[in-house]
This record gives structure tokens, C-alpha cells and sequence, in this order.
């Protein structure tokens, strides 16, 4: 007898279906499975049996071969459990093969008998070939948010079978208690002083520009970047349901009550593994944080700190908006479209710039900045030093402007970039920038002096054109330019929000 049940498995963060075939034959009683299961796959055997046989049902005497079709894609995770359990049941006709094929099964058996919620069930359920899915009772809200399925509950394998041999009701989904309310972030009014690297940070908000701040400790950089988020806009359905995938993926989804609007913030520390980073595995290839950041900000706190190995494979992904990984497992491609914000120190003994206060070498202060190479130096369009603010301003009562009155400026920008057809001016292409950001005749005039002294190189220009273009938009039309053009004041601004970084006079004062 054979028996085909349906079910999927996580490939990355996306799911892909999976057809559980369990053939009953005559002859010494065995249990295997094939198809390409790791090992949580092949373990599921004893789940199973040790489910089963706690369920009060008899384990049949025969000899079965489970068989996980396509055969010749890796299958991974104990998502399986469930659908391989309902297969077993048909062939020993505990349950009618007809009420099987009418759903999708995901989730983990445990010996008990009970069903547990997997990683990734947004994407499973997604894959699923049932418009009807069974899950555990805990992943239900998150299954629910995949239109156009059906989900039932069975929180035991005693009420899956009296559900499909009995047409008894499923079960409720388990009740949690409801998220508390998000927390307002971290208001921009709270920093004191910095006016230059303030603007440095809702340039990069309005066009989506890598920001990179130098700075002593205790300038505020930390601070600075914690707040951008804020000033960032809200995720629509299609970004937050990315979002949602990604994390559900990773399992990191605790409450599930509506999308989420914020954009995440992830900030791995610099003693992190590479596929911490990126992503990977050696089995299951997982997101790593620049994908858990993906539709945010990924922030680099002492990103000299980080080995040069590792920041060089953000290189691409942060031209793309993707990273591929390939292993021997197999290959995925993971969704990192992020806006990167690093910070580091000056130099190794972390000084400010007042003369006399830093005891490092020029050539020691080259060798750490050379720590980040100029490949990735390049995707950052802002580099600014940021100074501690002095005695007076920091104790000052006078109160700057709010996150929300920044993030009204950047929301505008950001609604000039979409009507080009871009998410943000930092997405424009190489090819586009001449339409886009057209240069005044004096503007031009300075751009081709830069080009032939050598002060900044074609590719530098399209990335200083564009965060011009940005503080244009920032603008909301109280400059007398129009039609996208840039003058000379704001090339200017954007040259110099792009500070030089390598040799030991960089930052100067």
C-alpha cells in the first residue's frame, strides 16, 4: 500500500514543497527514509514510532519506506515529522487516505505525542500545496498571516486523528498574551549639539546613503546611529512580510500581532562569525544579520574591529541588495537590502583631535584605517568625523529638534525619490544619474576640475551627485533650482559630507 501525504521544507527562507511518500511491503519489519533527509530528517523515525505508539495506536508490523519527494533536493529540519506520522497512519488504516489528501502537514512530533510549531512556518505554509494546512497550536497566528490558507490546529497526534478519521473539530489555537505596545525608539532631541553629523544622519535617512562617522569615544556616534531607524519610514505590507519571513525563518518570532512597521536595526558585534554575518551553514543555511537587517539598518559599531574578511563579503550584497551562498548543501539567496552605519575611532588609542592627545604613529593611524579596505570604503557616500560636543552645549537646556520633525523632512525626500521610480535617491543607477541629477553650468564646470585633478574619481562623482540631489530634496523647494538640477553650494555640501579617509591627516580639523 502506499500512501502520499504533503508537506514542505525550508530552503533558506523559502519553503518548498515536499511530497512524503510511505510504501507498506510484506517482509521483516523496518522503518527508513530516503530522499535526501538530513540528519533531524532521518531522526524523525524514532519520533515518530515513540508518537505514535503514545498515541495508543499500534505500531504496524511491516516493513515501510518513506521516500521524500523530489528526491533530489536536500531535505532539512523536523517540519516532517507530522506529514511522515499521517502517512504512517493511512498505510496501517488508522486514517482514510481521502481526508489525508485534503490537507498540508508541518510540524514536530515529540515523543509524547504531541505537535510543535517549526522555523520558518510563514514560508512553510506558503509553500504548502493544500489550500488546508495543519499546524501546532502556537504557530497558528503566524500561519494566518498567509492569505489564502486554511490552517487547523491539532495540538496532540490523538486529535489529528480524531479530526480526519472522526470529523471531530480541531483544536484552538494556543492563547498568548498580547505583545505589549511597541515603545517609542530613541528620539533624535536628545543629543546635544553635533549639527554637522545631525545632517550627516537625515541625508542618509532621506536618500538610503551608507553612513560611515569617525569620532573619539563618547562623541555620540552609538547614539547617532541608534536613532536612525526613527527617522526612516514606516515598512509597507511587502517589506514587512519580508521582514516577517526572514525572522520567522531564523526563529526569532516570539508574538505575532500585526506586521510590523519599524524597520529593524541590527547590530552584530565585531567578534562575530562570518556566516553570522552573511549567512550560511554547513547543513541548514541560515540568514545571517545583514539579512535580519534587511529593509533596515545594519549598524558596524568599531568596524575597524571586524576582520577585513568579513566586511569584504558585504561588498556585494550591498551593491545588489541580495547575497547568494552557495555550499556544498546546496545554494540560496538571501534578501540584504540594508543601509549600512559603522563607526570606529580615529585611531587605536581612540583620541579626539586635539593636539597632543593622541600618542599613536602616522604610519600606526594608517595602518588601522587601512583595516577597511577601500572596496567597501567606496559604497559609503557620507563620511563625516564626529567631535565631542564642548562643555557648553552639553549643558545646555536648549532642546533640538525631534525625531518626528526630522522624519517629516526625510518623508518628503523620500516621496521626491519615488516619483523617479526609485525607493531612495541612493538606488538611482549609473546610468540615470545624468537625467536625474543634472549639474548647473557652474556646478559642472567644478565637477570637471575635481575629474582632472584627480580629487575624485568618476564613480565618487555619481555618489557625491546623488546625495546632493538628496539635500536638494531635503530642501522642499526653498532653493531657487529646478527640475533635479544641482548647483555648485550643494555639490559642494555633498563633497564635503564625504570626507577623505585614507593617510594620517584624514578627518583634520
Amino acid at each position: 500500500m502506499l500512501a502520499t501525504v504533503s508537506s514542505s521544507v525550508l530552503s533558506g527562507i523559502d519553503g518548498r514543497p515536499v511530497t512524503v511518500e510511505v510504501h507498506a511491503a510484506n517482509g521483516l519489519p523496518g522503518f527508513t527514509i530516503v530522499g535526501l533527509p538530513d540528519t533531524a530528517v532521518r531522526e524523525a523515525r524514532d519520533r515518530v514510532r515513540a508518537a505514535v505508539l503514545s498515541s495508543g495506536v499500534a505500531w504496524p508490523p511491516i516493513r515501510l519506506t518513506v521516500n521524500l519527494a523530489p528526491s533530489s533536493e536536500r531535505k532539512v529540519g523536523s517540519g516532517l515529522d507530522l506529514a511522515i506520522a499521517v502517512g504512517v497512519l493511512v498505510v496501517a488504516g488508522v486514517v482514510p487516505a481521502e481526508r489525508a489528501d485534503e490537507f498540508s502537514f508541518v510540524g514536530e512530533l515529540g515523543l509524547d505525542g504531541s505537535v510543535r510549531r517549526v522555523p520558518g512556518i510563514l514560508s512553510l505554509v506558503d509553500a504548502s500545496v493544500r489550500n488546508r494546512v495543519v499546524v501546532a497550536p502556537d504557530a497558528a497566528a503566524e500561519a494566518s498571516l498567509v492569505l489564502g490558507r486554511g490552517i487547523c490546529v491539532a495540538s496532540t497526534l490523538v486529535e489529528l486523528i480524531a479530526a480526519l478519521r472522526d470529523g471531530t473539530p480541531w483544536g484552538n489555537p494556543s492563547v498568548h498574551a498580547a505583545p505589549p505596545p511597541a515603545t517609542p525608539g530613541p528620539d533624535l532631541s536628545e543629543v546635544r549639539g553635533q549639527p554637522a553629523a545631525r545632517l550627516a544622519l537625515e541625508v542618509a535617512a532621506a536618500g538610503g546613503h551608507h553612513l560611515l562617522m569617525v569620532g573619539p569615544p563618547g562623541s555620540g556616534k552609538t547614539m547617532l546611529a541608534a536613532r536612525l531607524p526613527g527617522l526612516l519610514p514606516a515598512l509597507d505590507d511587502k517589506s514587512a512580510m519580508q521582514v516577517l519571513r526572514i525572522r520567522s525563518a531564523a526563529g526569532l518570532l516570539d508574538h505575532i500581532g500585526e506586521l510590523p512597521r519599524r524597520p529593524p536595526f541590527e547590530a552584530p558585534h565585531h567578534s562575530c562569525s562570518p556566516i553570522s554575518l552573511v549567512g550560511g551553514g554547513s547543513h541548514r543555511l541560515r540568514p545571517g544579520a545583514i539579512s535580519h537587517a534587511h529593509c533596515g539598518v545594519l549598524f558596524l559599531d568599531e568596524i575597524a574591529e571586524f576582520p577585513a574578511s568579513h566586511l569584504d563579503q558585504l561588498r556585494q550584497p550591498l551593491e545588489e541588495g541580495v547575497i547568494r551562498v552557495d555550499r556544498s548543501v546546496g545554494r540560496v539567496v538571501f534578501p540584504a537590502r540594508v543601509q549600512l552605519i559603522a563607526a570606529m575611532n580615529p585611531c587605536p588609542c581612540g583620541a579626539d583631535n586635539k593636539p597632543g592627545a593622541c600618542v599613536c604613529s602616522d604610519q600606526r593611524k594608517l595602518l588601522y584605517r587601512r583595516r577597511v579596505s577601500a572596496p567597501l570604503l567606496d559604497r559609503f557616500d557620507l563620511r563625516i568625523f564626529v567631535r565631542r560636543p564642548d562643555a557648553g552645549t552639553f549643558m545646555s537646556d536648549q532642546i533640538a529638534e525631534s525625531t518626528a520633525v526630522v522624519a517629516a523632512r526625510v518623508a518628503q525626500a523620500r516621496l521626491a525619490a519615488h516619483q523617479r521610480g526609485v525607493r531612495c535617491n541612493a538606488e538611482i543607477r549609473g546610468a540615470d544619474v545624468a537625467d536625474f541629477c543634472r549639474l548647473t553650468p557652474r556646478a559642472k564646470l567644478l565637477a570637471t576640475e575635481w575629474l582632472e585633478n584627480g580629487d575624485v574619481s568618476a564613480r565618487g562623482l555619481h555618489r557625491i551627485q546623488r546625495v546632493a540631489l538628496t539635500l536638494g530634496d531635503l530642501a522642499h523647494g526653498d532653493n531657487d533650482l529646478q527640475d533635479n538640477q544641482i548647483g555648485e553650494d550643494q555639490l559642494w555640501t555633498a563633497r564635503g559630507l564625504r570626507a577623505p579617509f585614507r593617510g594620517p591627516q584624514a578627518f583634520a580639523a
